[in-house]
């Protein structure tokens, strides 16, 4: 059975930590996704911040896989900006590798303490776990 962003959106943190450290690295991605917030830790009202992140601030990521960078799609007017590195390197979730996305030297310079990290959890289907200063903060999906 194929996992969809449909079935993503429906599990638990822990079915999503599980199926994360389960699922292989997979290609570095290249062009442009979809993107849905799927969990925010730490922050009591999770529902409505994940809710505003995704209608208002955050729509996706575009990927260039040759040149090792993204940019992440942002608002409703479709703005591409906060830039980031993409390579392989070590999980903070767990063992083995990930695909990294650093924005320690964006020119966004409130990115600056964001890591990302992405698995393929299913053709095109990436799940995505984002940390500020090493305290995971949430997890995400993207569609490509």
């Amino acid at each position: 059975m194929t996992i969809t962003m449909k079935d993503l959106m429906a599990m638990t943190p822990t079915e999503l930590d599980n199926l994360y450290k389960n699922s292989p690295i997979g290609e570095i991605p290249n062009g442009q996704s979809n993107g849905k917030v799927l969990f925010v830790f730490q922050i009591s009202m999770w529902e409505v911040f994940s809710s505003l992140i995704d209608s208002f601030l955050w729509q996706g990521k575009i990927f260039d896989r040759e040149q090792g960078l993204l940019l992440n799609r942002l608002t409703v007017f479709g703005l591409h900006m906060v830039d980031a590195k993409v390579y392989r390197g070590n999980s903070w979730l767990s063992e083995g590798e990930s695909i990294i996305l650093d924005y320690s030297k964006s020119s966004f310079f409130l990115a600056q303490k964001i890591r990302d990290e992405i698995r393929e959890v299913a053709p095109g289907l990436y799940l995505g776990q984002a940390y500020w200063d090493r305290t995971r903060v949430l997890s995400f999906a993207l569609q490509f």
